[in-house]
């Protein structure tokens, strides 16, 4: 596996591992399919777009030359929050997973935060239940700090976010 920072010739594999993610887990994403597939690939290449520090970044991990997995990171901008990032976008489709992937996507991810002057914290919010990416997310250093009711719409219902973060001067070594 190779884990490696996306660009704008990764977007057709993105937008489609993506939407595939937000289809076969609503649960797990704030956006819908249905948002996210009206969007331009403009707006998709966006995100990928090779910049020196960026406000958003994408992972992607490769197995055969096939997209096998992405994380995202979006670094705060206001000034007072400049010390923030946030994980996104985490997906490991099934085919891929039990491979340790997951953990190579989240430790690379890391590891961009921390390279990144002034980053001092990343933080998370994961679908309260999904307890294979909380425990993921745990043996990478994060810990849970609230708990959102409500937080997203769901078909007929409700389902809750677990917010998380992750102190980068204490997980040198995770």
């Amino acid at each position: 596996m190779t884990v490696k920072r996306l660009d704008p010739s990764d977007v057709i594999a993105y937008r489609a591992l993506m939407l595939e993610a937000f289809e076969l887990h609503p649960d797990a994403f704030i956006s819908s399919h249905a948002e996210r597939a009206a969007l331009p690939l403009a707006s998709w290449e966006a995100r990928l777009k090779q910049e020196a520090r960026p406000s958003d970044l994408v992972l992607g991990a490769f197995r055969d030359g096939e997209l096998a997995g992405v994380v995202g990171l979006h670094f705060e901008s206001r000034e007072k929050a400049r010390h923030k990032a946030t994980l996104v976008g985490m997906y490991v489709p099934s085919r891929f997973r039990r491979h340790g992937l997951g953990r190579q996507l989240v430790q690379a991810a890391l590891s961009e935060a921390r390279a990144r002057p002034g980053i001092r914290l990343v933080q998370l919010m994961v679908t309260h239940g999904n307890r294979a990416a909380q425990d993921l997310y745990e043996r990478c250093g994060f810990v849970q700090y609230g708990l959102e009711p409500l937080a997203v719409r769901v078909r007929d219902g409700f389902v809750s976010k677990v917010h998380m973060w992750c102190d980068l001067d204490a997980t040198q070594s995770h």
